[in-house]
């Protein structure tokens, strides 16, 4: 399901990009780049915090890789996007992963992703026009 919920954010970016494209200049398609790549980036590290979360009472190592996978790909995209709300959404879903990760350090095996995918939901409405 998360996938479908990922390449649905995916062409709705894109379609936003499109229609930015068309009816406004430079700066609007900036935006619309960065939102394709926050937007992409955001659902990919999501799915992969659920994945790890659900496998953590099996293997809790795989949750502290992914978690470590996803703070390099949120510092990655931090230093490339230029639009300050994408940024504060960024910062957001990064303390969001830190406080998922401290949770699992304390060992909770299911701990709370509600600030990831309120960050994520952020995401989404700065994208769209």
């Amino acid at each position: 399901m998360a996938s479908r919920r990922h390449h649905r954010t995916a062409l709705a970016v894109m379609a936003t990009l499109l229609t930015l494209t068309a009816a406004a200049g430079c700066g609007a398609v900036d935006k619309a780049l960065d939102c394709v790549r926050t937007a992409d980036a955001i659902a990919t590290s999501v799915d992969n915090l659920q994945r790890a979360i659900s496998n953590a009472s099996n293997d809790p190592t795989q949750a502290s890789e992914a978690l470590d996978d996803i703070d390099r790909e949120l510092k990655d995209l931090g230093d490339t996007t230029d639009n300050a709300d994408l940024s504060k959404a960024v910062d957001d879903l990064q303390a969001g992963v830190t406080n998922v990760r401290e949770s699992i350090e304390k060992g909770d095996a299911t701990p709370d992703i509600t600030p990831v995918t309120d960050a994520a939901t952020e995401i989404g409405n700065v994208c769209t026009p």
